[in-house]
Formats: C-alpha cells, sequence, structure tokens
C-alpha cells in the first residue's frame, strides 16, 4: 500500500528537508526540526502524491488514506494526551497547504479545527479559560465558512462590528466570553441561512472537509496566477500538514509571531519580525491587529512605544533566538519562522527559505560566504537571476506616495516619470529640450525608434511582454508598461482616458515597469547601486560560468552600458534601427524609390559614410570583442510612410510625386511582411544593400585598427537564410566588398560571415549551410515564430489561456519551447559542428536574457548568449548557475 501519510513529533520523523517534493515544503521543515529536537506541536504530513492523485480520480479520497489519516490523529492523541472530538479534553489541529516552493497566501488554513458545541465547553472548562474558548470557536466557525464552505467572511466581519459597536468598544481583546458566545450564535445562524443546513458539528465532517479544501486550493484562480508569475508546475500539487494546535490567545503570557533571522528587505544581519501577545497567527499575517517589533532595537528605530517581545518576554525571547540562530546555521539560509507562546511555553510551526528582496538576496549570500556558513559556489546559486532586474533599473521610492491610475503588463522594469507625449517626433523633440518625456502609443512600430530612444518610458495599449514596445524597451533600459487595455489613447486629441479621468499631453505620469502601474503626477525614484556586493557575486559568478554572454546593442550608449554591465562582444546588432534615424531616413527612401540599381548605389553612397561612422563607435567601445552584424532585416515597406499627412511632406524630401510615392507604397504592400521579402531575400534581390554595408563594415574596422592598434573582429551576418545556396551567394557579396576595401587600403581584418538560424528549414539543413557559414546565431524570436507559426505581437491574446491549460508550460516568447524550438536548436548545432566543429554558435533572441533559456544553451553546449544589455548580468549569473548545476 502507498504511504501518503508522514507523521512528525513525540519523537518520530518520518521525513526531512530533503523531502520537499513529496512533503511540501512546510510538511519537510516541520520533520526536520522535530528530528532536530526543536519544540514542534506533532502532527501529520498527507504527501503531495496524494493530491496529484486527488485530482487524477475526480476529487475523491481513497479508502487507504482514510485509514492512513486515521492512524495519524491516533498519534498526534497519544503524544499530546488529548482525544480529538472528546468532549471534555478535545484535541484541536490545524489544517494548512505546503507547496514544494513557498507560495506565500495563495493556498488555505484552518486552525481551531474540532470545535463544536460540546468541545467548546470542554476546552473552556480544561483551559480555565471560557473567553479563549469561545474566542477560538467563534475564529474556527469564520475561517471554515470562508475556506471549506465558501462563504462571503464580510458578513462575519460586519456581524462582529455590530457587536462591538453594541457593546461601545474598540478592541477584539476587549470583548468578553459572554460577548464571544453570543457571536458564535451569530455566526452559526449565518451559516445555517447561507448554506440551507446546520454548521457542521462532526469533527470528521470538519478534517474531511479541510483536507479538501486545501486540496482545492491548489487550483484557486490566485494559485494558478501565482504559479504562472514564478513558473511554478502545475502537477506539482500541494501537501496537506495536519497538526495540534498551540494557542497564543490564552491570555498575557501567550503570544504569535513571525520572524526572519535576517532583514528580509535589506539582508542585514538582524532579527527582524513582529508579535502579538494573546492572538493567533493569523492575526499577525492577516492584519487584524496592528503588531509589535520584535526586538528593543527596532521599537526604538521606529520611536515606537508597545514593548517588543525583547522587552516583554526576554526569557522566551531569548530562547526564541537561540532557535533563529541554530536554525539558520542547520539550513544555511535566511529563515522565515512562525512561532507560538502557549502560557510562556515556545513552539516552533514553521520555518523555510525567506522570501527577500534582490537587494537583501545579495547581501545575505556575499555575507553567508564572508562568514563561512556557505561556499562562493553556493552564493552564486542562491540569489534569482531575474530578480537582479531590480538592481539595474531605477526603482520607485517606496516611501513615496502613489495615485495608480491604471494597471499594464510589466514590460521592462525600472520606473520613470515625464511628461505624456503622443508620437515619437514629439518625444525627440521634447527630449532635445531637455524634457522627461514618457512616450504613450496605442502600440509602437520600428519607426517610432527615435522617439522611444528619447524617451524615459513608454506606455502601449496594445502588444503583449514580447510585443516590439517590451523588446526595444529591454534592450534600451526603458521602463514599459504594454498592453494596458484600460487606458483608451486619442492621439489626434493628444489624450489618453481612463476610469473616468483625462490625461493630456504635456501632464505628467509615473510608469513602473516592474509592476506595470501607471500613476498620475511624479513619484519619487531610487537609483541602482551597482557596486559592492553586485560586483563581488559577479566576481564569484564568473569564475564558474563556461557560457559568452554578449550584448544586443547598436547604439553607442547601449554598448556602453553593457560593457559596463561586462558584455563581452556584441551578439546581435541591427543596422536597420540605424536607417530610422531622422538624418539617415531620406536617403534610405530615396533607395527604395530608385527605380534602377544605378539609383539604389546612388541613395547608398549617402548612407555609407553614416554607416561606417556607427560601425567605427561600436568597434572603438567593444576594444577588439567579436561585433556579431546583422545585415538589413525588415521589409522595406517599413521605412515607407503609412499615413496620408506623411505623404505629401516625403514625397518632398524624396524629389518624387505624391502620386509615385503612393504607387511604390502599394507596389511594396505584403499581405504578410514577417513572411515576406525581408532579410536574405532583399539581398538577394537587390545585393548592392549588402555590399554597401559590408563596405561600411570593413572600412570602420581598418579605421579603428589603425587609430586604436586594437583590431576589431567582424561578424557579418546574414539574416533569415533558409538554403545553403542564399548564404553562398551572400557570403561571395560580402567577401567581394572585403577583398576591395583590403586592396585600396592594403591592409586587412580577420572576419567571420555566418547566419542567424530563424527559420525550421535553416535548422535542419544546418549541415549544409555550416558548408558556408562559420557561425551560427540563433534567432529565437522569429524561430518561435515560424516554429509555432504565432506571432509574437498578437500571442498576448491567447497565450496566458495556452500556460494555464497546460498546453505550453510557460510563455515560448519568454522561455525557449524546449521540446519544439529547442529542439531545432539542438539539431542545428548538432549538423553543424559534424560539418564545421569549429562553428561559432549563439543565441540572440530575447530569450538569451531568460534563465531558463540560458540552462538549455548551457546543455546544448552553444558558445554564447547575447541579451539586452540591461539583461546582461542577469546572463552572467544565469550561466554560471547552469554551468554550476550541471
Amino acid at each position: 500500500m502507498t504511504q501518503y501519510v508522514y507523521r512528525f513529533g513525540g519523537g518520530v520523523s518520518e521525513g526531512g528537508s530533503g523531502d520537499k517534493n513529496l512533503l511540501g515544503g512546510k510538511g519537510a521543515n516541520l520533520a526536520e526540526m522535530a528530528s532536530i529536537g526543536l519544540p514542534v506541536p506533532p502532527g501529520f504530513t498527507i504527501s503531495t502524491e496524494m493530491c496529484t492523485r486527488y485530482y487524477d480520480e475526480g476529487e475523491q479520497f481513497p479508502d487507504e488514506l482514510k485509514q492512513q489519516v486515521a492512524d495519524g490523529i491516533a498519534h498526534v492523541e497519544k503524544v499530546t494526551g488529548k482525544i480529538f472530538g472528546d468532549a471534555s479534553d478535545p484535541l484541536l489541529v490545524s489544517v494548512r497547504s505546503g507547496a514544494r516552493v513557498s507560495m506565500p497566501g495563495m493556498m488555505d488554513t484552518v486552525l481551531n479545527l474540532g470545535l463544536n458545541d460540546e468541545t467548546v465547553q470542554g476546552l473552556a472548562a480544561i483551559s480555565e479559560d471560557p473567553r479563549f474558548a469561545w474566542d477560538s470557536y467563534r475564529r474556527f466557525i469564520q475561517m471554515y465558512c470562508d475556506v471549506v464552505l465558501g462563504l462571503d467572511h464580510g458578513a462575519f466581519e460586519e456581524a462582529l462590528e455590530i457587536a462591538k459597536e453594541d457593546k461601545g468598544i474598540y478592541l477584539d481583546t476587549e470583548m468578553t466570553a459572554e460577548d464571544w458566545q453570543a457571536l458564535v450564535a451569530s455566526y452559526k445562524a449565518i451559516a445555517e441561512k447561507e448554506l440551507g443546513r446546520p454548521f457542521p458539528q462532526d469533527p470528521q465532517d470538519q478534517l474531511w472537509g479541510a483536507i479538501g479544501a486545501v486540496f482545492g486550493s491548489w487550483q484557486a484562480e490566485r494559485a494558478k496566477v501565482y504559479r504562472r508569475i514564478n513558473d511554478i508546475p502545475g502537477d506539482w500539487g500541494t501537501a496537506v500538514n495536519v497538526q495540534a494546535m498551540v494557542f497564543g490567545n490564552m491570555g498575557e503570557t501567550s503570544a504569535t509571531g513571525v520572524a526572519f533571522t535576517r532583514d528580509p528587505a535589506t539582508g542585514e544581519h538582524a532579527y527582524y519580525g513582529e508579535w502579538l501577545i494573546n492572538a493567533q497567527g493569523e492575526d499577525v499575517v492577516a492584519g487584524i491587529r496592528t503588531p509589535q517589533y520584535l526586538t528593543k532595537a527596532a521599537r526604538e528605530r521606529a520611536n515606537a512605544k508597545p514593548a517588543s517581545m525583547e522587552e516583554g518576554m526576554p526569557e522566551t525571547f531569548a530562547e526564541l533566538a537561540k532557535v533563529f540562530d541554530l536554525l539558520e546555521a542547520h539550513y544555511r539560509d535566511m529563515q522565515d519562522i512562525e512561532f507560538t507562546v502557549e502560557r510562556g511555553t515556545l513552539w516552533m510551526l514553521q520555518t523555510r527559505s525567506g522570501k527577500r528582496t534582490a537587494k537583501a538576496a545579495l547581501k545575505i549570500a556575499v555575507d553567508m560566504a564572508a562568514e563561512g556558513l556557505i561556499s562562493e559556489e553556493e552564493a552564486v546559486l542562491r540569489v534569482d537571476p531575474a530578480a537582479l532586474d531590480q538592481l539595474l533599473h531605477p526603482t520607485l521610492d517606496p516611501e513615496a506616495e502613489r495615485d495608480v491610475i491604471a494597471k499594464g503588463l510589466p514590460a521592462s522594469p525600472g520606473a520613470a516619470s515625464g511628461i505624456v507625449v503622443f508620437d515619437a517626433d514629439t518625444a525627440e523633440k521634447r527630449a532635445e529640450q531637455g524634457a522627461d518625456v514618457i512616450l504613450v502609443r496605442v502600440e509602437t512600430s520600428p519607426e517610432d525608434i527615435h522617439g522611444m530612444h528619447a524617451a524615459k518610458g513608454i506606455l502601449t495599449a496594445r502588444g503583449g511582454m514580447t510585443s516590439h514596445a517590451a523588446v526595444v524597451a529591454r534592450g534600451m533600459g526603458r521602463p514599459c508598461v504594454s498592453g494596458a487595455g484600460s487606458v483608451a489613447i486619442d492621439a489626434k486629441e493628444k489624450v489618453f482616458r481612463v476610469a473616468g479621468r483625462e490625461v493630456r499631453e504635456g501632464d505628467i505620469v509615473t510608469l513602473d515597469g516592474a509592476t506595470g502601474e501607471i500613476m498620475a503626477g511624479e513619484v519619487a525614484t531610487v537609483q541602482p547601486e551597482l557596486a559592492g556586493d553586485f560586483g563581488q557575486l559577479m566576481v564569484w559568478a564568473d569564475k564558474s560560468r563556461r557560457l559568452k554572454v554578449r550584448t544586443n546593442a547598436e547604439t553607442p550608449a547601449d554598448c556602453r552600458t553593457a560593457r559596463e554591465f561586462g558584455a563581452e562582444g556584441i551578439g546581435l546588432c541591427r543596422t536597420e534601427h540605424m536607417f530610422f534615424d531622422a538624418a539617415r531616413i531620406t536617403a534610405v527612401r530615396q533607395m527604395i524609390l530608385a527605380t534602377d540599381e544605378a539609383g539604389r548605389r546612388e541613395a547608398l553612397a549617402k548612407l555609407l559614410p553614416e554607416q561606417r561612422a556607427d560601425f567605427k563607435q561600436i568597434f572603438e567601445i567593444m576594444a577588439g570583442l567579436p561585433v556579431t552584424i546583422r545585415l538589413l532585416d525588415p521589409p522595406l515597406h517599413e521605412f515607407l510612410p503609412h499615413e496620408d499627412s506623411e505623404f505629401e511632406e516625403v514625397a518632398k524630401a524624396a524629389d518624387v510625386s505624391v502620386d509615385t510615392l503612393k504607387r511604390r507604397v502599394n507596389e511594396l504592400h505584403e499581405f504578410n511582411p514577417m513572411l515576406g521579402h525581408r532579410g536574405c531575400r532583399l539581398g538577394i534581390t537587390y545585393p548592392e544593400i549588402y555590399e554597401i554595408q559590408a563596405r561600411a563594415i570593413f572600412e570602420a574596422a581598418l579605421l579603428v585598427t589603425e587609430e586604436t592598434g586594437a583590431a576589431p573582429f567582424p561578424e557579418v551576418m546574414v539574416p533569415l537564410v533558409g538554403t545553403r545556396r542564399e548564404l553562398e551567394l551572400m557570403k561571395a557579396v560580402i567577401d567581394a566588398a572585403a577583398a576591395a576595401v583590403f586592396a585600396e587600403q592594403g591592409k586587412s581584418v580577420d572576419y567571420h560571415v555566418g547566419t542567424m538560424i530563424e527559420l525550421p528549414r535553416a535548422a535542419l539543413r544546418a549541415g549544409q549551410i555550416a558548408e558556408v557559414g562559420e557561425f551560427f546565431s540563433f534567432g529565437t524570436n522569429d524561430l518561435t515564430q515560424t516554429t509555432l507559426g504565432v506571432s509574437r505581437d498578437d500571442a498576448g491574446r491567447f497565450l496566458t489561456q495556452y500556460v494555464d491549460k497546460g498546453i505550453y508550460p510557460r510563455d515560448p516568447f519568454v522561455s525557449i519551447d524546449i521540446e519544439g524550438v529547442g529542439e531545432l536548436i539542438r539539431i542545428a548545432a548538432e549538423r553543424g559542428r559534424a560539418t564545421r566543429p569549429d562553428i561559432k554558435l549563439g543565441i540572440c533572441g530575447e530569450h538569451g536574457g531568460d534563465p531558463a533559456s540560458i540552462a538549455f544553451c548551457e546543455e546544448v553546449g552553444l558558445d554564447y548568449v547575447s541579451a539586452s544589455p540591461y539583461r546582461v548580468p542577469i546572463a552572467r549569473l544565469a550561466a554560471a548557475q547552469a554551468a554550476l548545476r550541471k
């Protein structure tokens, strides 16, 4: 028979900290604390395996579980000397959830279970405190009705407030035993009215109802959302912990509290927490009463009057402090602890690794390594790479007031305040005048790039976490809130409306890209600090990692930022972003509008010095590091006007008629341009475009070599290749340009020609393509689109449901789809290496900054990942962790 119930307490410990997958974090740690001699109320854990079976079998409990639970209750009865359901000295239990990773507040708990109209009398007699007994009973009824029976707790809160008003009192602690007894009658009447049956009196019925409710809460909407946000698989399930109750509400010698062994906000090595005299645990965590400080120092810093636990219960506090130190040394991590003091006796109810800010995580990891508690490698593994986003961008001052008017998706972290503008040109103009601007668009396009770069933050009404706005904003390090569907934007009137409020151009708003909040007015920000603990952890991380980390960047500012963050080259320089510059767009349009090669070459000749200057700056900043430059990729129509108001201005600048311009726009129109005339297909059709770009690259490389002595290493990347022949033709154009430049100047530089693998066919034919290409860079954004047949800009409308329903374990545009896209990468890597053993392999899509995707790249054996500048430290840490875990 499968064991589903595991006992702990009273000298028994059927599990330990290594059993979190089976017993959940709470159950495993309760068993562990019991095994090392800490005062843990006895109980038992129903395993996560039972949760899975419960759902597989239509939310039914098998007979063997019922017998094992009965044996578990017998164990608790034996240790406590109390009997479950006994009228004279009843055993009361708590029923609590416990997933294998902490999910604070997401699932359900029931306390004081086992009370009814008879056992409350026995509890009053044995405790010699009728007030405590009836208070516990009313708590149980309210909690059970809420958690198990699904009744609105508001009706019970209202009844309590009315009772206090009638008595002319304010605090719950002023209620007498008779008051609580009367309130219990009111609560039972409310329950019977709502349910159509009396409140359950049988403790066994209560117990199984609570167990079912805890299992049921695993699939509650809030739990599913939390799992989705934190990448927790839905098939893990939760354990259920049934434990003897101990009471912190038995008078002035009783108390309850929550504490951390270090400060979870700052990482300071000092006890941190709150406690309440004469209270139960939910009073602290639910904010029902205002808790007091745990330590004297914390109370004095806050200038608070109520005594701290250190002052009010000095002996018990000293005992608790010893437990804190023991647990931190035992688990070798900062602990989050729940405790209860019952008439002077300390009981430990929970310990777990405490949630902490990124700043605290860094300090705790570095400090513990310095203290010899953990190794440098363990310190590297302790910090969540994604949490570094909190440190790499300005954040809102936690003390500042916020007027939140709407919320969208947290698309790019950081915080910014500025005046609202509704178009890219205005953003650029106002920024040049010294204003901080927030660019507000229904959705952004490549044409908005100059305005996005000028803006301090970006807000869009449409688009998901991987929309154009989100991807570009992350690359620039700009905070971005996307997909704010409640925001109605009227660009013509230069206003957006939300919840009955109007925000006009020139009004100030604040964006929090970490939460998706949009606030009226200016909110103060705090600048990041990247030295100290951050720098030390990065040194340790770099010792451990194998994967190189490059950046996706093409502006000097982004390149410098990435270098400051430790980038080891550029993995993707998108040349089209240079073409959208206001000073160059006219020549680009002249090239597109030309009717023959001579006309195109005339226009391209104007762009050559501009491109050469761009590449020269990048090569100088990267100082001899590899720089992968993608030749022109997007369809040409993106460079032409789309609005009627723009046609006349563009036609005049290009010296053509409006009719000619419109005709050319119509000729270039494509029904699905992202699968149309773009990438290498442009080079095949108009090889002079790639020829001029290649010439600019090599001329810039020779200039930098001559001026600095540090020879750049250009890697010229041909986009959207699907066949060997395409790359062969384009490589011939690039090699010819290189040969011409080298002959003209009598010197040369080393370079590679390769391709971006972003089509399934390219991955499958990688062996043939590697005969020509010297490197592969996996463009995982487009490879995901072409593999799944899903547009990333439209996917936000339905991908959330796909993840919720388990079709994909996580958003494939955020983390690589290992089974599909990942398999193509694996195939391409193997076939490419079989043809060319020294081929260089990397990824340059947004996935290059995703820790889970980086772990996959380490597994496959790629040479580097490339991420947006502000995600370079995240990639460095994730790459180190992947290497250490491998």
